[in-house]
């Protein structure tokens, strides 16, 4: 893509539980570059992040807040009329809904929220982006008045290393519904992986830490939903390379949150009551959340010494709640405690180990996939904020890997590398294949074949493996075949694209195998019969893939970036 018609880029890091964007003028030099702290409703600066939360009316499905606003600080102890069971009469007026993201990647269903009826997961996030689309318009407006946001303007879109293109061409689509691009295939929207950002951000810091040319390094992005991991080496002129295969799970920070809740379910036995609540009033169950976040999560150093036991007040944070706790002795227990739960140092402890156990395996497992010296692990993310998680990942690899360093502000490094990204695009030298991608042909069926693949005319349709798995690829470098007429009267081709995790595959219909898209050209000159040749190839850009398809006789070429069927 040529980037010289692009005065001002943006970086967008939509995430889990938190998102923001950041921009800078390409006649700036990155120190320059500025991650918003200005959010609506939010009454501060100097806050890099807002919520991921969407506030909708729950008549109209009109979208009344976002961010920070979605979430309400409750009247203390307030009182509500009620009905004759004791519940809050009337329906409420409005509903917010979060962590909708997980949606787009591989997380568990189990761990998906549930949506409200008749609303889905792909308005949600086209709403979320049509806010934050409004909030970036006027402030490159007001930074840079008169600049055509469409022509002038590069977003950097970045997405988790587990994304599909499925994923990423939805996100395509609901940035373009969104408003955030003029058309659905606008050239003004690259996508970058989150993990692949922060390497970008964190190139300064390798070097001021005397990392040379050569080094490899592994970062690790500790997100709210995904952490992912990348391995990648240090370059020349400041570019990097990537090695190995991103790797990643869901074990963020929200899952921190998820085991907090399972104390509430299991000691004050809440789950129904919490359930009622955060399908009723999940404004009140999103403040519970942030309180335990801002008085448990992010101060717990996993220092017993220094610990005090944490109360919060049910009836102050979410008082809609005693309305719902039916069982009489849980609700008898409740009103005696005043509606305070009580954490101690134990229950806390026990609410981060499964989470950060799982990351330092994952953590583990990339460097013994690896093989070879790594000579710095970077934390970041929001959750690397956790001095708690910085402390474990150290005690656990410090005498394996010498730096284990967490940047200045880890939660904007994400956001930054996108922006950097877009300023620099030959930054990133190689990346390497996640599938196998290959397309489907006809070839020869043989005896011993399964004979229910064998068609009327003898023939059998294969996968044709053009690039490999595991292969380090370099930016637009492409791989193809030469393809001709199956039949002499032949008048088009049709090339059907697929991906398929096996690094073997021999058919189209093998297990985790995916149809990507398809390219139909047109076969003229049927006199020419099978000497028609067509040379198609994938060419592997920066995020996204292109196919093409020339007709060797005619001349023409056929492009698409891959109709995916979504």
């Amino acid at each position: 893509m040529a980037t010289s018609v692009y005065e001002v880029v943006v970086g967008v890091d939509f995430g889990t539980c938190s998102s923001t964007f950041a921009y800078s003028h390409k006649s700036n030099s990155l120190s320059d570059i500025v991650t918003n702290d200005i959010w609506p409703q939010q009454g501060q600066r100097g806050v890099f992040k807002t919520n991921t939360i969407l506030f909708y009316n729950s008549q109209t499905w009109n979208v009344v807040g976002w961010g920070s606003s979605a979430i309400t600080r409750q009247e203390k102890k307030k009182k509500k009329k009620t009905d004759n069971n004791g519940l809050p009469t009337g329906e409420p007026p409005t509903l917010s809904v979060s962590l909708f993201k997980l949606f787009l990647g591989n997380a568990r269903e189990q761990d998906k929220p549930i949506l409200p009826q008749g609303l889905s997961y792909r308005q949600c996030v086209i709403d979320y982006l049509a806010e934050m689309t409004k909030l970036i318009k006027t402030t490159i407006a007001t930074r840079w008045p008169g600049i055509n946001f469409y022509k002038n303007v590069l977003i950097v879109l970045t997405v988790p290393a587990d994304f599909s293109e499925r994923a990423k061409a939805i996100m395509r689509d609901c940035a373009f519904k969104a408003g955030l691009l003029q058309f659905a295939d606008s050239p003004n929207l690259e996508f970058t992986t989150e993990p692949e950002a922060a390497a970008i951000h964190c190139i300064t810091s390798l070097r001021q830490l005397g990392l040379k040319s050569g080094a490899n390094f592994m970062i690790v992005d500790c997100g709210g939903g995904a952490v992912d991991l990348t391995m990648r080496k240090l370059t020349s002129n400041n570019q990097i390379s990537e090695i190995t295969e991103r790797t990643g799970d869901y074990c963020g920070s929200t899952f921190v949150n998820k085991e907090f809740l399972n104390f509430l379910y299991q000691k004050y036995n809440l789950y129904q009551s919490i359930q009622q609540l955060y399908y009723n009033h999940n404004d009140q169950f999103q403040y519970l959340i942030e309180e335990f976040c801002n008085k448990v999560k992010l101060p717990f150093t996993g220092d017993q010494s220094d610990f005090q036991n944490i109360c919060i007040d049910l009836e102050d944070t979410c008082p809609d709640l005693m309305y719902y706790v039916n069982d009489e002795i849980t609700r008898q227990r409740m009103e005696q405690e005043e509606w305070i739960i009580e954490l101690d140092f134990l229950s806390v402890i026990n609410m981060f180990d499964p989470v950060i156990q799982r990351i330092n395996w994952l953590i583990g497992n990339q460097l013994n996939s690896f093989g070879k010296k790594c000579s710095a692990i970077f934390l970041v993310g929001g959750f690397s904020e956790s001095i708690y998680l910085v402390r474990q990942v150290k005690q656990t690899f410090s005498k394996y890997v010498p730096i284990i360093e967490v940047p200045s502000q880890p939660i904007t490094a994400v956001v930054r590398g996108a922006v950097q990204y877009g300023l620099n695009m030959r930054t990133i030298q190689t990346r390497v294949l996640r599938y196998t991608y290959g397309v489907q042909v006809l070839k020869k069926w043989k005896k011993g074949d399964d004979p229910r693949r064998k068609t009327h005319n003898g023939l059998k349709f294969c996968f044709h493996e053009l690039a490999k798995r595991g292969t380090e690829v370099k930016v637009n470098q492409t791989f193809g075949y030469v393809a001709k007429p199956s039949s002499l009267n032949q008048i088009d081709m049709t090339f059907n694209i697929y991906a398929t995790t096996n690094f073997d595959a021999k058919y189209c219909d093998d297990p985790n195998t995916k149809h990507l898209g398809t390219l139909k050209i047109d076969l003229p000159d049927i006199q020419l019969g099978s000497k028609r040749l067509v040379e198609f190839y994938l060419t592997f850009g920066t995020m996204e893939i292109k196919a093409t398809a020339k007709n060797k006789n005619s001349g023409l070429v056929y492009q698409t970036t891959l109709n995916l069927d979504f």
